[in-house]
């Protein structure tokens, strides 16, 4: 029994040369050819057929769109991408979107036979290069997640300065202070001299006042 397939790719040289393509091939009978991802999933749903064979970039309705639309309302039907892009930005969202086969336009006709067999099959019909780039994404593991970036802290108070300033703000003296942070009374009054000097404040009352105002630490009560 033949597969039955549709063919979907914008460019009409491209289109006709894979429908005679697949004309020649065993096991493969062309039903339907589609010029973008809308039309595509217009004729899935005239037409039923085994194996849609999916260009990707498309106007009106992409590739990848068509083939999550496929996927959903025609589980039915499975979609083997034939694109000239193997980068990850095609490949990942298409294989998200429910593609079960990968292709680049440079497979033989022994290759795409290969794949729609696979996936009608139950199993994924990849390139080698393909394959290949799945197992390096792999096997580098999920990407590093982002960090958030450092809080902004007023006239350029470093986070130990800030530590010592909301402290000074709770009533803590040096002594308290360098037991608190386990540091050295001397590290202590370094910090407090240098927060003084960033924030413009001649004493430990405008600090506390400097730290209000910029909520920097909260007032008691």
């Amino acid at each position: 029994m033949n597969a039955r397939v549709v063919v979907a790719d914008d460019q009409s040289v491209v289109r006709e040369g894979i429908v005679m393509l697949l004309g020649l091939l065993p096991g493969i009978e062309v039903v339907g050819a589609a010029k973008d991802g809308e039309e595509a999933v217009e004729l899935v749903a005239e037409l039923a057929p085994d194996v849609v064979l999916m260009d990707l970039r498309m106007p009106r309705c992409d590739g990848a769109e068509a083939t999550r639309r496929i996927r959903r309302d025609h589980p039915g039907t499975q979609v083997v991408v034939l694109t000239t892009f193997a980068d990850d930005d095609s490949l990942f969202p298409a294989l998200q979107a429910g593609a079960r086969g990968y292709l680049t336009k440079d497979a033989g006709g022994e290759e795409i036979v290969r794949a729609i067999q696979a996936v009608l099959s139950g199993e994924a019909g990849l390139s080698p290069s393909v394959q290949r780039r799945l197992l390096e994404r792999v096997t580098a593991g999920p990407p590093p997640l982002p960090t958030a970036p450092e809080p902004q802290l007023p006239d350029g108070l470093t986070p130990r300065e800030l530590e010592v300033l909301v402290l000074i703000a709770e009533g803590l003296s040096n002594l308290e202070i360098a037991r608190s942070l386990n540091i050295s009374q001397a590290t202590v009054k370094s910090h407090i001299n240098n927060l003084f000097a960033k924030a413009g404040v001649r004493d430990r009352a405008q600090a506390v006042r400097y730290a209000y105002v910029r909520g920097l630490a909260q007032p008691p009560g």
